[in-house]
This record gives structure tokens, C-alpha cells and sequence, in this order.
């Protein structure tokens, strides 16, 4: 019988990343960003909401705090997917090359603490601090929003709820684990925090960008294109959309949040005909985002298991 020995030194690794990250500068810094933005935006959904309630019919008018917005300021779900990146690049970008630069990883690894120990108890750390300041934004929003609404989440609003927290952890947590990738490709803190801030504009802005040129490039549409060819070109779009973890995170949040969503690409008019308006149970829904979520979380897994690969085959010396 094969005996499993446990890892030596992570819950110190553990316990020391956690204590650093939520007494730290960065992280307060940051939670208090998306909580201010997230606030104003659910204030305004809210009173947005308060006023068309009653012409909206809306059986989950809750999930509206998440998902409406204004003209003057994006919904929560927008601010959320934008600004939450940044906290999981911020928790990164310096855990292994910041120690190497400080001469503190040669002395961490010359303590009983194995390497693999190092680097399991900060990307697990990064994890339960990204789990706590969305828990604790979502907790405040569903507070004010009752506050604003008068109203208290049903079952499934609560289940749906609980679907967005996971999946904007597994999300944040991606962020997280490429900017430790960087920390530990790169011997300087800057370059690995640009390197960081380079990857969240490509995926947040410029994939989108290139997926339509490369989409007219491919199929091109004539002056006069018929529903086919727009159909087609959409399609060819949207699927190198999905390359991007940002767009995967905003389509499986909304389908989440948006119990009337049936359908996350184009679809024919005759598609529609005989359609009933009604909502969709919270199984079905997530089964209509099951590739995203294998998506961000095998792009997840990826990003640590390069970083675990290449810190246990790094040669350490004292600087």
C-alpha cells in the first residue's frame, strides 16, 4: 500500500501568504476600488429598477442588480469582469521573483518546508483571499440591493448567485495563477507586473478587435450577404471571441444571471417562431455554459501546472 505522506510546510506557507495578502497595501487597495465602483452601479441599477419594477414582470428581478446598468455607469457584472483581474494580477506578480530579489525563497527553502510546498500554499492562499473579497462584495451588494429593492433573493436567485461567486473565483483566480507564471519567468517584478497588465488589455480589449478582422479576412462579407454568410461570419467571430477567458467569464455570468437566456450565439428567426418567453431552471443553464466553465478551469489548472513545472526544475542560488 502506496503511503501519502503530507506536504511539509504548507500550512505555514499558507498561513503566512494569507496573513500578507489581506494586511497588505495592494489588496486594500484594490478591494476598495470594485467596491466603490460596484456600490455607485448597484445604487443606480437599483433605483433604476425600483422605478420599472412593476411594468418590468421580471420573476427575478434581483439578478437585474447584476446585470443592468446605465448609460453613465456599466452594471456590476461589467465592473466586476474588468476591475477583478487586476486584483488577481496584483496578487501575483511578485510571489516568487519578490522573494528571489528580497534573498528571503533561498532561506524559505533551507527551513523544513519542501519546494512544492512554496509555491501550492501561495497559489492556495491567492485563492482563499479571491474567495473572500468576492463573498464579502457579493454579501454587500445582495444587502444594499435589498435595502434599495425591498425585496429578499429567492431559492433559485440565491443558487444563481452562489454559480457567479464560483465562477468569478475560478476567473480571478486564472488572473492570478498567469501573473505567478510571470514571477517566476521573469527575474524582475516590473516586468512580470507589465507582462501581467500586457495579457489583461490583449484578452479584455484586443481579442475582440482581431477576432473581426480575422473574420472579414476569412469570410468576407459582399455588399449584399445573405443570412447565411452574416450567420456564418458571426459564428467565425464569436468562436475566436471565446479564445479570450474574459469573454468565456462575461457569456457563462450572464447565461447565469440571466435565467430568460437561451442561446449564447446567433440564431435564425424562424428558430423563434412558437417560442415561449419563460425562464430556464438554474441546471439547465449551467448545462448551456458547462464548455466555458471547462474552459476557465482548465486554462486555470494550465497556468499552475507551468508554473509548478518550471519553479521545480529552477536552479535557486543566493543573490
Amino acid at each position: 500500500m502506496v503511503k501519502i505522506s503530507p506536504p511539509v510546510g504548507l500550512g505555514a506557507v499558507f498561513k503566512k501568504e494569507l496573513s500578507d495578502h489581506l494586511t497588505g497595501k495592494r489588496f486594500i487597495i484594490f478591494f476598495t476600488l470594485i467596491l466603490i465602483t460596484s456600490l455607485a452601479s448597484i445604487y443606480v441599477a437599483g433605483m433604476t429598477i425600483r422605478e420599472t419594477a412593476a411594468a418590468a414582470k421580471n420573476e427575478f428581478v434581483f439578478l437585474l442588480l447584476f446585470t443592468s446598468g446605465e448609460s453613465s455607469l456599466p452594471s456590476f457584472l461589467a465592473f466586476l469582469g474588468f476591475l477583478a483581474p487586476l486584483a488577481g494580477l496584483a496578487l501575483g506578480f511578485d510571489s516568487i521573483n519578490g522573494e528571489y530579489n528580497r534573498g528571503t525563497l533561498i532561506r524559505l527553502l533551507a527551513q523544513p518546508i519542501h519546494r512544492d510546498s512554496v509555491i501550492n500554499g501561495k497559489f492556495l492562499a491567492g485563492v482563499a483571499v479571491i474567495s473572500i473579497m468576492l463573498v464579502a462584495l457579493v454579501l454587500l451588494v445582495a444587502g444594499m440591493g435589498i435595502l434599495l429593492l425591498g425585496v429578499f433573493p429567492t431559492g433559485e436567485e440565491m443558487a444563481r448567485m452562489l454559480v457567479f461567486i464560483i465562477l468569478s473565483i475560478i476567473y480571478v483566480s486564472f488572473w492570478m495563477g498567469l501573473s505567478i507564471l510571470f514571477s517566476i519567468l521573469f527575474r524582475q517584478t516590473t516586468t512580470s507586473a507589465l507582462a501581467g497588465m500586457a495579457a489583461w488589455l490583449f484578452f479584455t480589449i484586443f481579442v475582440s478587435i482581431i477576432a473581426g478582422v480575422v473574420a472579414d479576412a476569412l469570410l468576407p462579407l459582399p455588399q449584399e450577404a445573405t443570412a447565411a454568410e452574416i450567420m456564418r461570419h458571426q459564428t467565425l467571430e464569436q468562436y475566436l471571441q471565446r479564445l479570450s477567458p474574459t469573454t468565456l467569464y462575461y457569456e457563462a455570468t450572464t447565461v447565469v444571471l440571466t435565467p430568460q437566456a437561451r442561446t449564447l450565439g446567433p440564431v435564425y428567426i424562424t428558430q423563434l417562431e412558437g417560442a415561449i418567453p419563460s425562464s430556464l431552471p438554474l441546471e439547465i443553464s449551467v448545462s448551456l455554459i458547462w464548455p466555458h466553465i471547462v474552459g476557465l478551469v482548465a486554462l486555470t489548472f494550465v497556468c499552475f501546472a507551468f508554473s509548478y513545472a518550471i519553479f521545480m526544475r529552477q536552479e535557486i542560488r543566493a543573490v
